[in-house]
């Protein structure tokens, strides 16, 4: 069965600089029914203003993944790593022991909107890393792309978790069946456009959580581009 976290029911933040939308409870937002599912802890939709950004602060012990939607990101840590984030690029860190880092649009001209993604690990005290790899449209094109993986499959990112991601682009008559292993938890995101996911109608910024379902059925988007996330059979992130 989906359970359907609506878009209009997000947290928002509104900065000026940067407009936030979070789907789970997330710095001065709290919904005690919206804290995570499974080990995912934080999805926010971020948009930020030309030439601003996340001054360096820090992380520990969490996966933090980053999806650009429009624009360019800007990347710099304390592991000496400088990056400009594109949409296409997937980027993952894992703050294990502790991690400082700054994310500033890349623009002087127009926004940068992108995805912050946190995963709690399933182990802690781990050294620092960074990874980004790059998935083409065609590789995403009317399929679910494994884009984040425990062992870093098919060319995927590595996680610190029992999780896998997936990402995908459907407009029109595309569509794909993932078949889910049994006892698996999954989180549906779509990030633009519309979907229907097995049977149900999702628009931009929708979220949707399913438990035990045999297979997540993507079809009749409408330029909709969309993560799923496939999960431990838990209700809540614990660290």
């Amino acid at each position: 069965m989906l359970e359907l976290r609506p878009a209009a029911a997000r947290g928002i933040a509104k900065l000026g600089w940067l407009h936030s939308y979070h789907s789970f409870s997330f710095g001065s937002y709290y919904d005690p029914e919206q804290v995570g599912f499974s080990d995912l802890l934080v999805i926010n939709d971020d948009r930020v203003q030309p030439g601003r950004g996340f001054d360096t602060h820090g992380h520990r012990d969490m996966e933090i993944f980053t999806y650009v939607l429009e624009g360019a990101l800007e990347h710099k840590d304390s592991m000496g790593t400088g990056s400009v984030i594109r949409p296409g690029d997937m980027q993952m860190m894992s703050a294990g022991l502790g991690i400082r880092h700054s994310e500033f649009n890349a623009s002087r001209q127009g926004w940068v909107r992108f995805l912050q993604i946190w995963i709690i690990p399933n182990r802690t005290g781990v050294s620092p890393r960074y990874q980004q790899q790059r998935f083409e449209e065609a590789e995403r094109r009317g399929k679910l792309r494994l884009i984040i993986s425990p062992d870093g499959d098919e060319g995927s990112l590595a996680v610190y978790q029992d999780a896998r991601v997936y990402a995908g682009l459907f407009n029109g008559q595309e569509q794909q069946v993932l078949t889910l292993p049994e006892h698996r938890y999954a989180y549906i995101h779509v990030a633009r456009g519309s979907l229907e996911v097995n049977g149900q109608r999702l628009l931009e910024g929708d979220g949707a959580r399913l438990r035990n379902s045999a297979a997540i059925h993507c079809a009749r988007g409408e330029n909709a581009e969309v993560l799923v996330f496939d999960l431990r059979p838990v209700e809540l992130p614990s660290y």
